[in-house]
């Protein structure tokens, strides 16, 4: 088997994980250049704002990079379904002096798409990911042609044997303890995550592609460890956060260096779907996963503007802040310095 150092053209073993709203281009360049794998969330760029950020991705780096999307199926409209959200959120509206029919419905993240597909293509991305499975398999082979490899996220043990059977060239093996939204995409129940110890060395036995373990590893014991047990490569996200690069707000860095951060969970309010981050009040209240959060994205408009508000008296009450189990690993350093930490003694 060829690792994935070989495969995807990379000097080191680490790819930074993509994360939408708190890094772009600056974040991805640094650490190509420092010889992991940079990545570049693109679910919730414009495709002004794409074509931008892959042409400074272009300009700032030789390296190998990654540009990462989503492959969710959109919702169908669902009024109703609205209707009872923006209910159960109105005792918030009224805290904060907001119209709730002033607020527009949005999708908030799109998923990939044949018109994406063009912005990218003259750009020639070395690696592309995706998030929720895979998109259509004419838009698969398309990136394929591009001369692409092909990485695909796996839950469980049964999202990497479908991956593998769609010929992905490496699976990133997604463990409970990652921040940010699961990557399930044959099952909505979140009892089968398990944690990366417990799903690598599964996920590894069953599979014959590489493995790359991701979730709740942010130093180089960690990361030591999951090679250990079998991944040719290993993830980082959630250690990245507190780097000058990264765009993270003032208010989701406070509480990443508090001891909030130590609490994390599961969440489907911001977005609809469980996604990892650090507890705050919105979560305490309406409780984590709350049936009444529409499909996913469509949570999303309907909590905007008390994030804004909330945000702008330097709260974090209402902000999706997006961690992993782990932040002992954020430090306030240079990417491409904590890049190279990260891989120190192997």
């Amino acid at each position: 088997m060829k690792s994935v150092q070989a495969l995807l053209g990379m000097e080191l073993p680490l790819i930074q994980a993509p994360m939408a709203g708190v890094q772009g281009a600056a974040m991805a360049i640094a650490v190509s250049n420092a010889g992991g794998l940079g990545s570049l969330p693109c679910a919730m760029l414009t495709p002004d704002v794409l074509r931008a950020e892959l042409q400074a991705i272009r300009a700032g780096t030789h390296k190998p990079f990654n540009v990462n999307f989503f492959c969710h199926t959109p919702p169908a409209p669902d009024a109703a379904g609205e209707a009872a959200w923006k209910k159960a959120l109105t005792p918030y509206y009224r805290e904060f002096g907001i119209d709730a029919d002033s607020i527009p419905v949005g999708p908030g993240r799109a998923p990939f798409s044949a018109a994406i597909a063009d912005i990218v293509e003259p750009f020639a991305p070395p690696v592309v990911s995706f998030h929720f499975g895979l998109p259509e398999p004419a838009l698969l082979a398309r990136v394929r042609g591009w001369g692409a490899k092909i990485l695909g996220c796996a839950t469980t043990r049964e999202e990497a044997l479908w991956l593998e059977a769609q010929g992905v060239d490496a699976i990133i093996a997604q463990g409970a303890e990652a921040g940010g939204h699961r990557g399930l995409f044959l099952s909505s129940d979140i009892s089968t995550q398990l944690g990366i110890f417990a799903l690598l060395p599964q996920m590894v036995a069953a599979v014959k592609v590489p493995v790359i373990a991701a979730g709740g590893i942010a130093d180089a014991q960690g990361v030591k460890a999951a090679l250990a047990l079998g991944a040719s490569a290993v993830q980082v996200g959630t250690a990245y956060l507190l780097c000058p690069e990264a765009t993270t707000s003032a208010v989701h860095r406070a509480a990443l260096k508090s001891a909030a951060a130590d609490i994390t969970a599961l969440t489907n309010l911001f977005t609809g779907r469980p996604a990892r981050g650090i507890v705050n009040r919105v979560m305490r209240e309406m409780g984590p996963m709350n049936a009444e959060a529409p499909a996913f994205p469509l949570a999303t408009s309907a909590i905007t503007p008390l994030r804004a508000k909330a945000e702008a008296q330097g709260s974090g009450d209402f902000s999706p802040l997006w961690a992993g189990q782990n932040v002992q690993g954020c430090r306030e350093i240079p990417a491409a310095e904590l890049t190279r930490a990260l891989v120190a003694g192997l």
